[in-house]
C-alpha cells in the first residue's frame, strides 16, 4: 500500500445561498475524519455577502470571487484551475454530506481504477429519494416524463427507466450520469475528459460532461449508501424579477437552451428539431385539452411553454449557438 494519502479538491460555486453555503461548509468539516480536503468556493457575483462571509468564518478556504453570474459550468471550470487534488468533488451549497459518505465514496473509487465518477443517494428536505442515478435523455425519455407515464408508474423498469424509481434495491450500480449537487471524479480522467462545456449556462452541463466520461471508457457509479441531504433549486429563487411557476419561468427558457444546445451537440439537428417539436406538440395539445374543459389558466400555463421553446430555438439557432452569457 502506497503511504500517499489521497487530496480531495471540493468545488462549491455559490450563489446568493449564504445561509445554506455556511451549512454546507461547517457539515463538510465535521465529517471529513481521516480526509485530506483542499475546499474552493466560487461565488458567482452573489448579492447576499456570500463571499464575505466564506472570507471571514472559512479563512483557509479558497475563496474566488466571480464579478458576473458565470452559471454553473463556468464557475465551476473557474474552480478546476485552482484544484491540486487526486480527486475533484462536485458539491452543491445546498448539499449536507452525511457522515462516512465522502470516506466510502474515496474508497470504493480508489479500489477500482476504472471508475471516473461517483455519486450518491440523494435525499430531499422532506427524506424523500431524489433522482440520483439517471439515463441519458432520449426522445423515449423525454416522452415518458411529458406525458407523466414516468411518475405515473415509478416502479416500472420501463416507465421508470429514466430516473431509476423501479430501483429500491440499495445495490450500487453503474450509471449514464449523475448529478452535479455531489459528484467525486477522478482528477485523471477530468484532466483527460476536459473541464465543463461551458456553453451550458445552467442544466445539461453535467450530463454533458458524462457524456464525454463514457466515451473515454470511464464508469459512473452509483452508490446508494453514500448519502448527500439536498435541499435543491435554492440558487435559483434568488434570481431577480423572474417568474418560477412551474411552467411560465425564465428557468424553463434556460432548460430548453441547454436542452437545444446537448442534442444539437450528442445527437444532430434532426433529433433536436424532433424534441423541440415533441415538447411544443405535447403542450399544444394539452393547451387545447384545457381550453375544452374551461380550465384557462392550465391553457395559459402550456401555451407559455410552446412560446418560450420557440423563443429557445430562435436564440439558439437550433442548438448550434449559446445566447450571450450571463443568461
Amino acid at each position: 500500500m502506497s503511504s500517499h494519502q489521497s487530496l480531495i479538491s471540493v468545488v462549491v460555486v455559490s450563489f446568493n445561498t449564504r445561509d445554506l453555503l455556511r451549512a454546507c461548509l461547517q457539515r463538510l468539516f465535521s465529517v471529513a475524519e481521516g480526509l485530506h480536503l483542499q475546499v474552493i468556493v466560487v461565488d458567482n457575483a452573489s448579492r447576499d455577502a456570500s463571499a464575505d462571509m466564506v472570507a471571514q468564518e472559512f479563512p483557509d478556504i479558497c475563496l474566488i470571487r466571480s464579478g458576473i453570474n458565470l452559471g454553473f459550468a463556468a464557475a465551476n471550470n473557474l474552480g478546476f484551475l485552482q484544484a491540486k487534488g487526486d480527486y475533484v468533488l462536485l458539491l452543491n451549497p445546498d448539499a449536507l454530506v452525511e457522515p462516512e459518505a465522502l470516506q466510502l465514496a474515496l474508497s470504493r473509487m480508489e479500489a477500482d481504477s476504472s471508475i471516473g465518477m461517483g455519486g450518491g443517494l440523494l435525499l430531499g428536505k422532506d427524506g424523500q429519494r431524489e433522482p440520483s442515478a439517471r439515463l441519458f435523455p432520449s426522445l423515449l425519455n423525454e416522452l415518458l416524463m411529458l406525458s407523466g407515464l414516468a411518475a405515473r408508474y415509478p416502479k416500472s423498469r420501463f416507465f421508470g427507466r429514466f430516473d431509476r424509481t423501479w430501483d429500491d434495491s440499495g445495490q450500487a450500480t453503474a450509471a449514464d450520469w449523475v448529478p452535479g449537487a455531489f459528484a467525486l471524479m477522478r482528477r485523471e480522467a477530468l484532466d483527460q475528459v476536459g473541464p465543463f462545456d461551458e456553453r451550458f449556462f445552467l442544466y445539461y452541463e453535467e450530463v454533458d460532461l458524462c457524456r464525454r466520461f463514457h466515451a473515454q471508457g470511464w464508469k459512473i457509479m452509483y452508490w446508494p449508501d453514500v448519502v448527500i441531504r439536498h435541499w435543491g433549486g435554492e440558487s435559483s429563487k434568488t434570481v431577480e424579477n423572474q417568474d418560477f411557476s412551474s411552467s411560465g419561468s425564465q428557468l424553463t427558457l434556460w432548460r430548453m437552451r441547454s436542452e437545444l444546445l446537448y442534442y444539437r451537440k450528442h445527437h444532430g439537428a434532426l433529433t433536436t428539431r424532433a424534441v423541440a417539436l415533441l415538447e411544443s406538440g405535447w403542450h399544444r395539445l394539452r393547451a387545447w385539452r384545457a381550453r375544452r374543459q374551461g380550465q384557462q389558466r392550465k391553457a395559459q400555463e402550456s401555451e407559455r411553454v410552446v412560446a418560450l421553446m420557440r423563443q429557445a430555438w430562435r436564440e439558439t439557432d437550433g442548438g448550434l449557438s449559446c445566447p450571450d452569457r450571463p443568461w
